[in-house]
């Protein structure tokens, strides 16, 4: 069992940056894939970004061109370098991963097995 522990939330103003982190026990680059996914009060958990084994990236439309995620295997690590911050950003923010090959990655909810307890990002006007 991979446990995963996210930090570097905080608050910022708008057009702000932060860096996520996601600490992994275990090692997350056994054909696995990572993800970052989101969740607003009163709204579903929703896919940020997405990293596979051999560095494939995708991205929400939402923040394409703001966001980057990135992985490293020397730190069982993943990170979400997150840039020209939005309100419309502030959210609670977890890491994921699925082991294995599922031969396709995925930005739904349900195709990732382990997660962390999430940290908050608020965004102020």
């Amino acid at each position: 069992q991979v446990q995963l522990v996210e930090s570097g939330g905080g608050s910022v103003q708008s057009g702000g940056s932060l860096r996520l982190s996601c600490a992994a026990s275990g090692d997350i680059y056994s054909m696995s894939y990572m993800g970052w996914f989101r969740q607003a009060p009163g709204k579903e958990r929703e896919g940020v970004a997405t990293i596979d084994s051999i560095g494939s990236r995708g991205y929400a439309d939402s923040v394409k061109g703001r966001f980057t995620i990135s992985r490293d295997g020397a730190e069982n690590a993943v990170y979400l370098q997150m840039n020209s911050l939005k309100p419309e950003d502030t959210a609670m923010y977890y890491c994921a991963r699925r082991a294995g090959d599922a031969g396709y990655c995925s930005s739904r909810p349900g195709f990732y097995t382990d997660w962390g307890q999430g940290t908050q990002v608020t965004v102020s006007s």
